[in-house]
């Protein structure tokens, strides 16, 4: 297996620190993992791309008050505008996930939308903040607790609570509870990003390298999924470097063994599994 790139591991570096930064600023984590994805973007395309989002800050109205006012702001220059917005296609996309090319080619999953409009806002003033619900990101605008949300994926339609709830029963079946609208914080933004191109590359296995950047990038977060060590140690595997990721089973069944010693065993046999493709 060779190791990264000596650019993927600056770009990396610097991936980790920001993560571990006080302030982690959700626009520079998001351009960082468009630089891990396009070697071509260099700094020049991360300044870029966040002097548009400036550009774009500055065309909002001077002095606005109130979420709906805001909400309003923003669907009519990033919508109407600038036509940001989603399609079916653009979950078909790598290019999706990544705020440089969702700012160049203004399509993209609703994660990445609703970071623009965050981005945008954000820089203008506005309360705004991102809202994870089940299988479709939104955006809020004034006080958590009685949000005013918006859907950058249809342009910025004003959701109601009705419309919310429409949102989430057709993601889980299940109703709308009000722990799903709490701000998410740029890590956890950031991290639901790389799960989405983790399932954009598990759809296609000859982009297990894809894969394999997304979590490893996923792992420089200061909170992660354990499991996330298993399933690097798998993908691995199917890559080919069976001592590697049999070596990386071993280690996380250490981890688990007290805890759950039945997985940590069956992971194990795995690993004995994986050394034994060698033979």
């Amino acid at each position: 297996m060779h190791p990264p790139h000596p650019e993927a591991t600056h770009w990396r570096r610097r991936f980790a620190e920001e993560a571990r930064s006080e302030r982690p600023d959700l626009a520079t984590l998001c351009l960082l993992v468009g630089a891990e994805a396009d070697p071509g973007l260099g700094e020049a395309g991360l300044d870029a791309a966040q002097i548009e989002l400036d550009r774009l800050a500055g065309m909002l109205p001077y002095g606005m008050a109130g979420p709906h006012n805001w909400v309003a702001a923003m669907a009519s220059l990033l919508g109407d505008r600038c036509g940001f917005h989603g399609t079916p296609g653009c979950y078909q996309r790598l290019e999706s996930s990544l705020l440089h090319e969702v700012l160049r080619r203004r399509r993209g999953l609703p994660i990445l939308l609703s970071v623009v409009w965050m981005e945008v806002a954000r820089r203008a003033g506005a309360p705004v903040y991102g809202v994870a619900l089940p299988g479709h990101f939104v955006v809020g605008f004034g006080d958590p607790e009685s949000p005013v949300l918006a859907d950058p994926f249809a342009g910025g339609r004003l959701l109601t609570g009705p419309d919310a709830e429409l949102l989430v029963a057709g993601a889980t079946g299940a109703p709308l509870d009000p722990s799903m609208l709490v701000p998410a914080n740029p890590l956890e933004i950031v991290l639901r990003i790389l799960n989405n191109i983790r399932a954009w590359s598990a759809a296609r296995p000859e982009h297990t390298a894809v894969a394999l950047w997304a979590i490893d990038l996923a792992l420089l977060l200061p909170a992660h999924p354990a499991r996330l060590r298993f399933d690097r140690a798998q993908l691995l595997v199917q890559r080919g470097d069976f001592l590697s990721g049999a070596a990386e089973m071993d280690a996380y069944a250490d981890v688990v063994s007290a805890v759950e010693p039945a997985t940590a065993a069956a992971i194990r046999r795995k690993a004995h599994a994986a050394r034994a493709m060698l033979n």
